[in-house]
């Protein structure tokens, strides 16, 4: 049995395929199209998935969608009547929109669906999960347990915005939700907007810049924002927003609480903004564990499974774990609106049509290291590379690990592209940039020469699976770079008093630990382990860098520049190349060096995408 899942007309839309419940692809649309965060309809996505698996859309029994647009519309139009005359502009917006496209969404669907490869020979069913469904579906289906506890959290789907439930073999039932407009990921995306960066896009950044401030106003958002209880349940203070009814996130009464405007977008960052971030990662981890405690006590469960937006806060994540409420965390790795996809088609397959779970195998889950996007073979890549007019060399396997290693531990930034393209937000050692993790002048000069993005945000670590409780205070699989931990005190480096007495952004040339470039102002990192099993060449290229440097660590960094989406293609990886400072792309079996290109070929990549 084949089922198509696909999420869209919201962000990230994406497609998945699963074929009697083993995950065959899963690709976001963003990747085809160059627009980042791109939520039409994944021609390409789905296209590709059907390619994957040797079809076309004649071929699939089921397609399924991700939520329900019948019940988002009710809840759109219950929030304006229930609020009215407030939000009359924002109602005189959407209204038309809703009118026109989305009650009709069904029709509109199978539209879309007829111009995919053998889409007007399909005769399958059309389904509809609801989005929590499809993110519980995405967090517990493809999980290495058996039977676990399951929590999602987001902005909001059609009325559900956090579930609680527990998953059994291939049945999955939510127990609890909280419905809209009490919502922790809109409370986070809130302090996004008002701090000046872009809602479901820059909320990462909000974490990465947390460490740099104080929990000043952690007592101002629960006496005023969010009444929290004890069992993690909330309830918002909704005149200080603005999401249900209007076109921004907070209004004026927020705006005098924490004593000025919003942030304009680019605009220099103060300590203000700095103490607000810390401030609600701080909220937003004590919700999260008092959801996790509630659910552990209700449930007796020992394996909890996370998806939704919320779940990729790493932060979070790597608090609770400390914790211990429960033994094993898994998370799903495209935890966002993408993910739904997949959840979506796992839910018509062991929710609808009741097929069983594969066999679980150990600790090993069933998202193949979230390598499931298009790979290229040497000819497509070799075609495509000369297109693009690079010069290149062609080397053995052994060849492209030694070169590479000399290259890391000569200090160079590495754009390596390598088999099937992640699936997800993260880049995992497929579609990267790396580099060495020892360097202490290798953040700030990926940050601004390469990413061309802001000086504060921390780049990740990827190490060997077998090294990383020398390195870091971790000693669990986190295979998808959505846990933090801190760098082990025997890493660390002794601050001076003068360094320890630093403020906000002033913290951030500090040496603080062996490897520099990925310890963040707060001593943690993000970390990825790296797994001979579901990415070999990976694996072998830090044990090279490993046997030159004694280091088992690298910086690795989603091979893309700020606001552009990750490279799929060798074409886009080159163009990457040749727009930044990279000094050394290496695709396949193939090596690029900057000084053999073309200089006619060099692009102003700085301002080729719109800012996220």
């Amino acid at each position: 049995m084949r089922i198509l899942g696909i999420s869209a007309f919201y962000h990230d839309s994406a497609a998945a395929l699963v074929e009697d419940g083993r995950v065959v692809a899963a690709a976001q649309e963003e990747r085809f199209t160059r627009k980042k965060h791109d939520s039409a309809f994944p021609h390409h996505a789905a296209a590709f998935c059907l390619r994957e698996a040797g079809t076309d859309l004649s071929g699939i029994d089921d397609v399924v969608f991700y939520d329900k647009p019948f019940l988002k519309f009710e809840r759109l139009l219950e929030t304006y009547v229930a609020m009215a005359p407030k939000g009359f502009k924002s109602f005189r917006m959407a209204m038309p929109v809703w009118m026109k496209e989305k009650l009709f969404q069904k029709s509109m669907l199978r539209d879309d669906l007829k111009t995919l490869p053998g889409g007007r020979a399909w005769n399958g069913e059309l389904l509809f999960a609801e989005h929590h469904q499809s993110h519980a579906a995405s967090a517990f289906f493809p999980s290495p347990f058996s039977e676990a506890a399951v929590l999602t959290m987001d902005g909001v789907g059609e009325w559900c915005t956090t579930s609680l439930g527990v998953g059994h073999d291939n049945e999955l039932k939510i127990l609890k939700e909280i419905h809209f407009p009490h919502s922790l990921g809109l409370l986070y995306s809130a302090f996004t907007y008002y701090t000046g960066f872009k809602v479901n896009s820059g909320e990462y950044k909000v974490m990465g810049l947390a460490p740099y401030g104080e929990p000043k106003f952690v007592q101002t958002i629960l006496d005023h924002l969010i009444d929290l209880k004890p069992d993690g349940s909330f309830r918002l203070d909704q005149s200080y927003f603005d999401y249900c009814t209007g076109l921004t996130m907070t209004n004026e009464r927020f705006a005098t609480l924490f004593g000025g405007p919003p942030r304009r977008p680019e605009q220099r960052l103060t300590q203000r903004e700095m103490d607000l971030a810390a401030s609600i990662q701080a909220v937003t981890e004590e919700a999260v564990l008092r959801l996790a405690r509630s659910i552990a006590a209700e449930t007796g469960q020992r394996n909890l499974c996370l998806a939704g937006g919320v779940a990729l806060n790493c932060v979070a994540n790597g608090k609770l774990l400390r914790e211990g409420v429960f033994e094993r965390i898994w998370i799903q790795p495209a935890a966002g609106d993408a993910g739904g996809a997949l959840g979506a088609a796992l839910a018509a397959c062991h929710q609808f049509k009741n097929q069983p779970r594969l066999p679980l195998n150990g600790h090993i889950d069933q998202m193949a290291g979230s390598y499931l996007g298009p790979a290229f073979s040497p000819a497509e890549t070799a075609a495509d590379l000369q297109a693009a007019g690079a010069r290149f060399t062609v080397v053995s396997d052994d060849e492209v690990i030694t070169r590479t290693a000399d290259a890391l531990a000569a200090g160079r930034a590495v754009g390596w592209m390598q088999g099937r393209m992640e699936f997800g937000p993260r880049a995992l050692g497929a579609r990267s940039i790396i580099a060495d993790a020892r360097s202490p002048a290798m953040q700030k000069l990926l940050n601004l020469k390469v990413k061309y993005r802001e000086s504060f945000r921390p780049f990740a670590p990827s190490v060997l699976r077998e090294d990383v409780a020398d390195w870091f205070e971790l000693a669990t699989d986190s295979p998808y770079m959505l846990l933090v931990a801190d760098v082990v005190a025997g890493r660390r480096r002794q601050m001076t008093a003068e360094e320890q007495a630093l403020f906000g952004i002033d913290k951030l040339n500090v040496q603080r630990s062996e490897i520099p470039a990925v310890t963040h102002v707060d001593y943690s990192a993000r970390v990825q382990t790296v797994h001979k099993e579901t990415n070999p060449r990976y694996h072998a290229l830090i044990s090279a860098f490993k046997a030159r440097t004694g280091c088992p660590v690298i910086v690795n960094t989603s091979f893309n520049v700020r606001g552009e989406p990750i490279v799929c293609t060798p074409a886009d990886a080159f163009r990457c190349f040749m727009g930044t400072e990279i000094e050394v792309l290496v695709v396949g079996n193939y090596i690029l060096e900057k000084d053999d290109q073309d200089p006619a070929l060099k692009r102003d990549y700085k301002d080729a995408f719109e800012l996220d």
